[in-house]
């Protein structure tokens, strides 16, 4: 006998509702959530907090909703709050339960400003110390690549330094030598490779995302852009050092030195494309 569906009536109370048991056994969450210890987030960013005041959200729910905004390619930290409630996966991931109360999307941000850059550089090296112990990182042989990616940013904001240079605050002139003292402090502004980084560069800079680069790819058009460098090695394909910079810098010679201090072995032979013109000395050790 056919069965019909009758009109729905969402239930007031949810008995027997386990998320424990919903979550399937080779989810990418449950390995990760098994793998992973993210309370040590508590000791890197124990010194941040006060000891007075609301208390925070526990960072490591912090720790893992940033992980999944780019495990999950979540557009927004908007979107991933609203997204939270509706994936049970989620929810188990991040230890809520149906009832829980999801946090302002504000959060996030201002834990990264509150952590700063290196509570995310430790976590990335225990992640590729595990590797290491798991025989997954052999070390010898490095892979280097980088990929562009386009600032949020509109070129309509780069503006010549000159023309503004009567209307700029101190402030701003405060921020200007930052900046300068950051792309290097050669006269001709080449980066650690000796390539230079472009006239455009040099006379230019956007008001509203100083430290992109203008960078052209291929027959594209010129657009304010960075560079996510990668170091992936070679038995596993895992990821042992990575570096974000201006989109017209070229640091492959860095990633070796982080590949080697992040795993503990000496590379031997790096693989890159023509591109990086890598002048890499080969590391010998002797016993």
């Amino acid at each position: 006998m056919m069965g019909r569906q009758s009109d729905f009536q969402p239930k007031l109370f949810h008995y027997y509702v386990n998320l424990e048991e919903k979550i399937p056994q080779d989810h990418i969450l449950r390995k990760i959530r098994n793998h992973i210890d993210f309370d040590f987030i508590y000791n890197e960013v124990k010194d941040t907090y006060g000891d007075n005041g609301n208390v925070s959200v526990p960072p490591p729910v912090i720790l893992k909703m940033m992980l999944l905004l780019i495990l999950y390619n979540v557009r927004s930290e908007r979107e991933l709050m609203k997204t939270i409630p509706v994936r049970l996966d989620w929810l188990w991931f991040l230890g809520y339960d149906l009832d829980s109360d999801i946090p302002d999307h504000s959060v996030l941000s201002k834990a990264r400003s509150r952590w700063g850059e290196k509570a995310f550089m430790t976590f990335f090296e225990r992640i590729v110390w595990q590797c290491v112990e798991a025989d997954l990182v052999d070390g010898t042989k490095l892979f280097v690549d980088s990929s562009l990616i386009q600032a949020n940013a509109s070129n309509n904001s780069i503006v010549n330094k000159e023309d503004v240079k009567p209307y700029i605050t101190r402030g701003y002139r405060v921020l200007e030598m930052r900046l300068e003292e950051k792309e290097g402090s050669s006269s001709d502004n080449r980066d650690d490779n000796g390539h230079t980084t472009g006239t455009v560069n040099r006379t230019h800079r956007s008001t509203t995302d100083p430290d992109a680069f203008v960078v052209r790819h291929g027959k594209g058009k010129p657009r304010l852009q960075y560079k996510v460098h990668r170091g992936v090695d070679e038995k596993s394909e895992i990821i042992t050092a990575t570096e974000i910079t201006p989109g017209a810098v070229s640091e492959a010679h860095r990633l070796t030195s982080a590949h080697t201090r992040n795993t503990e072995v000496i590379v031997e032979t790096v693989v890159a494309d023509t591109i990086y013109h890598i002048r890499y000395d080969v590391y010998s050790q002797k016993s």
